[in-house]
């Protein structure tokens, strides 16, 4: 964590100098410090984002994919004047055992246009979707199954 404040210290003064370099180093070790008490911040958690990193990158990609797929259906629904929306309430089990990775994904099905999390405790999920289409599956979505491989 020290070094990536550090870099960001570089990159943000953009030019190296020994007075930069000093207070630099100086600043990011008070801000990693900060962290570790007021966060909690500790050097597993990091093992862990390096260790899941290309999983979380690969999250982040679907889900980027998955809000522009679900746009263009949204957008279709909306500008067509024939198109009804058919809301849909649906409750499902995500089968997945840590509350973090459960409010990845209710806040993932909330960024994707046309579904919303109304509600969640655990694996238990209730979303409101926009027409029933959108919310088949969704127990077993790339969210999911993405989700699942996290260590």
């Amino acid at each position: 964590m020290a070094v990536l404040f550090f870099l960001l210290w570089i990159i943000f003064n953009g030019r190296v100098t020994l007075e930069i370099v000093l207070f630099g180093i100086a600043i990011s070790a008070l801000l990693t410090l900060f962290i570790c008490k007021v966060f909690g911040y500790s050097r597993q958690k990091d093992k862990w984002i390096l260790t899941n990193l290309p999983i979380i990158l690969l999250y982040c990609l679907n889900l980027i994919v998955e809000i522009v797929k679900a746009s263009f259906s949204v957008m279709k629904v909306a500008l067509d004047p024939h198109a009804r929306p058919e809301p849909v309430v649906v409750e499902f089990r995500s089968g997945l055992e840590e509350d973090f990775m459960n409010v990845i994904l209710a806040n993932s099905i909330t960024l994707t246009p046309g579904t919303i999390t109304i509600f969640q405790e655990k694996d238990h999920f209730v979303v409101h979707a926009l027409k029933e289409e959108y919310a088949e599956g969704i127990e077993s979505s790339s969210f999911v199954s993405l989700l699942r491989r996290f260590k």
